[in-house]
């Protein structure tokens, strides 16, 4: 079969973009080819759980402009499959005075973004959201909330194989050959035709691009994050979720406590440069993957301007004694013994030639191609914003 479309990766973004494209047009022949044996297998499926407000982001930019409307669009969409959801409210917390300047900032761009319920909290109203937090100032955000993305995977895999679509997991690709008229995308086990190809395909999002683009300027650097759990008796600590004021120089939130659907309490995550793309452990190293990164020329840049941030992840990562006392500076009560181990994630961060690590997401097109280059955090939030995005893109480009 040839068909109008195929989408590279099944994890979230991949998904909402076969639904959106099928909500648009039902008649459509589309296929989804995934490389592990399940779908959502690694950064849909090892994130926090968390409903992002879209407060963080730059007003008009893609992550605040999707983040909004895929947020309404994902609540929406749990409402009408019945996926559970809590939207419980975070704290953003300023501990010291050189974070309150960056903390009214956060606050004026909630603002900006249309979020006009999140509350400024002084210093003896803090223990009236989060008991336990100690803090100068913060902002209580209350249209945050957690889920299980996962489930909503499922549902939409469900719905897009009820239209007609097909799935293919354990199929990685390994060429895309191309003309005018068509996509040749040969995997491992098969080969498929096409009109059009979407790349969606995360942490190797730029090793699909450069299958026919090799003068492409952009590389995925992983970065692993690491958490712990809070041990049962210790999760009275926490009722919500609680955020430091993250780092305006870096596209990371700093560890965080955040409650989860299912119950528990998570702690972190860090931000560690890991060896593998898929290196979810310290012991996981790719010789190839690792000479990748560091021979990137924009990614030096970044190591030799931050070099110092990096030592201190590394660090963290290596000492429970150092990881807690970060978690300390929210919750003084927080202890060494109160932590357990849990599995980590890693987030495929683009980062150009020039030193930037992208900020925002980044979507290109090619004369047969869209490729997905930059969609970390909030794309899972905002995956059904991003899907109908990709899908207005697409169906344009197939009526041109």
């Amino acid at each position: 079969m040839k068909y109008d479309f195929i989408i590279i990766g099944g994890g979230i973004v991949g998904l909402a973009t076969a639904y959106n494209l099928l909500k648009k047009k039902p008649e459509l022949k589309i296929c989804i080819l995934e490389k592990e044996d399940t779908l959502a297998a690694h950064q849909t499926g090892h994130n926090s759980g968390v409903i992002h407000s879209g407060i963080y982001y730059k007003p008009g930019s893609l992550k605040a402009q999707n983040c909004l409307l895929g947020y309404r669009m994902l609540i929406d969409f749990c409402n009408e499959h019945k996926i559970n959801y809590d939207l419980c409210g975070k704290l953003i917390v300023a501990v010291n005075t050189n974070e309150l300047t960056e903390l009214d900032k956060l606050y004026q761009r909630g603002i900006d973004n249309g979020l006009h319920k999140n509350i400024l909290v002084e210093k003896d109203e803090i223990k009236n959201f989060e008991p336990n937090v100690s803090g100068l100032r913060a902002i209580h955000v209350p249209y945050t909330g957690i889920i299980d993305y996962k489930h909503v995977c499922n549902k939409l895999a469900e719905l897009i194989l009820a239209m007609g679509a097909g799935s293919y997991t354990s199929h990685k690709v390994m060429q895309i050959q191309q003309d005018k008229n068509e996509v040749l995308i040969i995997t491992e086990k098969e080969s498929f035709l096409t009109k059009y190809f979407i790349n969606c395909a995360g942490l190797f999002s730029d090793k699909i691009a450069s299958l026919n683009n090799r003068n492409l300027d952009t590389r995925i650097i992983p970065f692993r994050g690491e958490y712990f759990l809070l041990k049962p008796e210790k999760r009275n600590l926490v009722k919500n979720l609680i955020y430091p004021v993250p780092d305006p120089n870096f596209p990371f939130l700093g560890v965080h406590f955040t409650r989860m659907i299912e119950g528990g309490v998570k702690a972190g995550p860090n931000a560690i440069f890991a060896f593998k793309r898929e290196g979810y452990k310290m012991s996981d190293v790719d010789l190839i993957e690792l000479y990748e990164s560091l021979s990137w020329p924009g990614f030096q840049k970044v190591m030799m301007k931050y070099w110092k941030t990096g030592i201190g992840e590394f660090y963290r990562s290596f000492s429970k004694a150092a990881f807690t006392k970060a978690l300390q500076r929210l919750i003084p009560d927080v202890k060494k013994d109160d932590l357990i181990s849990s599995e980590a994630g890693v987030r495929a961060q683009a980062c150009d030639k020039f030193g930037g690590l992208i900020d925002d997401f980044k979507i290109i097109e090619e004369s047969n191609a869209i490729h997905v280059l930059n969609a970390p955090s909030p794309a899972a939030t905002s995956s059904l914003s991003i899907g109908k995005k990709i899908a207005d893109l697409a169906i344009n480009k197939s009526n041109n």
